[in-house]
């Protein structure tokens, strides 16, 4: 369905607005998840539009070096990687939220009403993870193979129904329905790379003196991290956990005062 018309640009700069906007409203306390939605929806879109911002692609061709398939230069591509990694540290995980279509196809199938599977231990999808990106550094590195293409990645968003690559990124995306984000939680490539960056973030959600210690937070959560002990960078700002907390203040998105969620 991707039309070759459009420039892949038309997705970069709406990521690089998807992000500022999104990261006003969490700075301003303004977010809720009924505000995220257009952002959803508008991912989605123009991943089957334009192909684009579908980061952990973008690392993929990266590593590979196809610099026609970025559609910009290898240095120009990386550095934009790499800043919004830099981006991470400072703001958390705003890119996987809600602007990368990958992750947004993912949250809003979760959204479906269907009984949810519980969620993994934060440890062991970090930790699964951490080994299929070895496998994508070796197999792009070493092999020069498109991992990502093989999962189905580019071809389910091409709407490629007649490879088999397809119906196995839309199996990935069935299952979140009832599993929390697999692809991002299990596989992404430029999560892992997000992740540990993220957890040390500046700003994140934190939790104030006026929490009353009901836990909603950690119940309402789909990948653990509302635990203050995980601070692992599974945090993907979906705003479950301030929708369910109960006492106004009590989880805030900031920096410096407040215990880390």
């Amino acid at each position: 369905m991707v039309v070759e018309s459009i420039p892949k640009a038309v997705g970069f700069i709406y990521g690089l607005l998807a992000f500022v906007a999104l990261t006003w409203l969490w700075y301003s306390g303004r977010f809720t998840r009924r505000r995220a939605m257009p952002f959803l929806i508008a991912s989605v879109l123009l991943g089957f539009l334009v192909f684009a911002p579908v980061f952990p692609y973008q690392l993929q061709m990266v590593v590979l070096g196809n610099a026609a398939a970025l559609g910009s230069p290898l240095p120009m591509a990386l550095g934009g990687l790499l800043a919004f990694i830099v981006l991470a540290l400072i703001v958390g995980r705003v890119i996987c939220g809600q602007v990368c279509p990958a992750g947004a196809v993912q949250e809003l199938m979760y959204l479906l009403p269907v009984k949810k599977h519980g969620r993994a231990e934060s440890r062991v999808p970090v930790a699964v993870r951490a080994g299929v990106f070895l496998i994508f550094l070796v197999a792009g590195l070493g092999l020069s193979v498109n991992l990502l293409a093989l999962i189905g990645l580019p071809g389910f968003f091409h709407l490629a129904v007649a490879s088999v690559s397809f119906f196995v990124f839309l199996s990935i995306v069935l299952l979140s329905a009832v599993v929390y984000r697999p692809f991002c939680r299990y596989v992404c490539p430029y999560g892992a790379l997000l992740a540990p960056v993220a957890s040390k973030g500046l700003y994140r959600l934190r939790r104030t003196d006026a929490c009353i210690g009901c836990r909603k937070c950690e119940r309402a959560c789909p990948t653990g991290e509302a635990d203050p002990s995980a601070r692992l960078g599974e945090c993907y700002l979906c705003g479950r956990c301030t929708e369910a907390c109960p006492v106004e203040g009590a989880l805030v998105y900031g920096r410096g005062d407040g215990k880390s969620r």
